[in-house]
């Protein structure tokens, strides 16, 4: 991509070193109007003081978008619809941040007449692809910088990127570097990198921020009641609260019990396996709770059907489908099915573990009548003697085939 080729940029921006000497680098190197953008997805206080940070090194201006509530509703909701875990522990925390972020981004560009958008994903990992597979979907007619893949891009490391802000008076921090890296929502934080890269090492208590430790938690468990409607939870502890708030909440329960810590080896999008630790205490119950009111309101079928494609879903999300027709045409499929997941669960909290200990629903499918051990309940006992029969012919067809071989050799 020439240099002449650009004329205006937005950058997704955090204010940190790496996007920090991407602002500037940009600018010169295109010799172009560079516009910062930062997405408030649940990071807490990271946002503060940017917007001269920005302007002091080189953008034209900040915008600062608080993406939590559609974040919360149109992304975190779906996906807990449809029970999604990546490799059996990921809660795909940074991976649902990531279409969001970008939808903006494109918004953005669009409202500044800019004919690029650019950010600082590495090639190693799968934030690029999140991030371009949504340009492609949501604005084709856009460029993409993605300046840690191009071969003009000077840096290699750190140390080369705290030299150059030294030289540009980029006002970055000067601290000393994190043995990891970590990247918040209101979903979770994740850890990777530095003394996380070997796989044996457990990780430093002290690095975790929203859970306590399981065994540092109290000595008594804590009962928490969470309701839900079509599917979405609305309410938690009694407290009717909007989705960001409700996740929130979660992650305070949660948290002070140490529930959500889970520590993966991955396999990422471009085939490299990657070590991560996470804390989602707030989705983990909140995922549990929903788990509970479906075990009552979801028909035998839909239930097996949505489970069985629950991890092709999962990888969509990682992968970065979340815009693509599969994906949607997925979730029309799960949310059909969450018509009638409305109900109440109640869970235990307690060292680290959480529990269902009671479920109800005004749409509920048990039948206590029915499921009773003491009562008929007009369920005829005699009617499962056909249904079996009917079950096990196909096995004694094979008993009568294995038979003939075993007389015939």
């Amino acid at each position: 991509m020439s240099k002449q080729a650009i004329r205006k940029v937005v950058l997704a921006y955090s204010g940190g070193l790496d996007t920090s000497v991407i602002l500037r680098w940009i600018k010169d190197f295109y010799g172009c109007e560079v516009v910062a953008y930062c997405a408030d997805v649940g990071q807490g206080d990271e946002t503060e003081g940017l917007e001269a940070k920005a302007l002091g090194t080189g953008a034209s201006k900040l915008y600062i978008e608080d993406l939590r509530e559609e974040f919360a509703r149109e992304f975190v909701f779906p996906m807990m619809r449809a029970n999604a875990v990546y490799e059996g522990y990921y809660l795909l925390g940074t991976s649902i941040a990531r279409p969001v972020i970008a939808r903006k981004q494109v918004e953005i560009a669009r409202r500044e007449g800019a004919d690029a958008v650019a950010h600082g994903a590495t090639g190693k990992g799968n934030d690029q692809v999140r991030f371009e597979l949504t340009f492609a979907r949501l604005g084709p007619e856009l460029k993409v910088i993605a300046p840690w893949r191009n071969p003009d891009w000077p840096f290699k490391g750190r140390a080369d990127m705290l030299a150059y802000a030294s030289e540009k008076r980029i006002p970055v921090p000067v601290t000393a570097e994190k043995p990891y890296s970590m990247d918040r929502n209101l979903v979770h934080i994740s850890y990777e990198g530095g003394i996380l890269e070997d796989p044996w090492r457990e990780p430093y208590e002290d690095m975790f921020r929203l859970t306590v430790a399981p065994e540092n938690a109290p000595a008594a468990p804590e009962y928490v009641e969470i309701e839900y409607a079509g599917g979405n939870p609305v309410a938690i502890a009694g407290e009717r609260l909007g989705p960001a708030a409700i996740i929130e909440r979660a992650n305070q329960i949660g948290g002070r019990h140490g529930i959500g810590r889970v520590d993966l080896v991955e396999n990422r999008y471009v085939g490299i396996k990657s070590r991560g630790v996470y804390e989602s205490p707030g989705v983990t119950m909140l995922m549990h709770g929903h788990r509970a009111v479906e075990q009552l309101t979801l028909d035998r079928e839909v239930m097996h059907l949505r489970d069985s494609l629950a991890p092709r879903y999962a990888e969509m999300v990682y992968n970065g489908h979340w815009f693509a027709p599969e994906r949607e045409a997925l979730q029309a499929l799960i949310d059909e099915g969450q018509q009638n997941v409305s109900g109440v669960a109640r869970l235990k909290l307690f060292k680290g573990g959480v529990w269902i200990a009671g479920r109800k629903s005004p749409n509920s499918l048990y039948d206590p009548a029915i499921a009773s051990f003491e009562e008929a309940g007009g369920y005829n006992q005699a009617d499962a003697e056909g249904f079996i029969r009917l079950g096990a012919l196909r096995l004694k067809a094979l008993a009568r085939l294995e038979a003939n071989r075993r007389r015939d050799s």
